[in-house]
């Protein structure tokens, strides 16, 4: 198979790599860049251990492939965390208990970072059905969704306070 030359900018850094262009996403993240937030799960987009935010959108970079990401902005975990430390997402995840092994916890702080980019102000509901394509197996989610609504309100208190 031939290989392809993959242009990306990954947490903001212009990177490049050789990958065959069926190579999925989530390898040439963590096997070729050392980019190892993202989890490989299930394989099968079931769980969102791999979630990453792609130009824009969550997308589950277990099913995306390397000749798709081409010129794509990409997020995963690692750029969420601002020069000053973790993500106030970070920090809510951490005072709630929103995590436990932490298997999940990078796809679900890639995913609820989105969602509170798309709704900075969503409801229990909204939370749930927005985190719904993420699957945790130690928490139960009352906590995960407790620290995403703990982490919005912290994000409009903050915007609040700027303007």
């Amino acid at each position: 198979m031939s290989k392809m030359h993959l242009k990306l900018k990954v947490n903001g850094q212009e990177v490049e790599t050789l990958a065959e262009p069926r190579e999925l996403l989530i390898h040439v993240l963590r096997e070729k860049l050392d980019i190892t937030g993202p989890h490989i799960g299930c394989e099968t987009s079931h769980c969102g251990a791999c979630t990453v935010d792609m130009d824009g959108k969550s997308v589950k970079s277990c099913t995306v492939f390397a000749a798709q990401a081409q010129g794509a902005q990409i997020t995963t975990i690692e750029g969420i965390a601002n020069p000053e430390g973790m993500h106030v997402l970070q920090e809510m995840f951490r005072e709630h208990h929103g995590l436990q092994c932490g298997f999940c916890t990078p796809g679900m702080i890639t995913r609820a970072w989105r969602l509170l980019q798309e709704n900075p102000n969503p409801t229990e509901e909204e939370v749930r059905f927005g985190m719904s394509g993420n699957l945790c197996r130690c928490t139960g989610y009352q906590n995960i969704v407790k620290a995403v609504l703990a982490a919005a309100s912290e994000m409009n208190s903050a915007k609040e306070a700027a303007e």
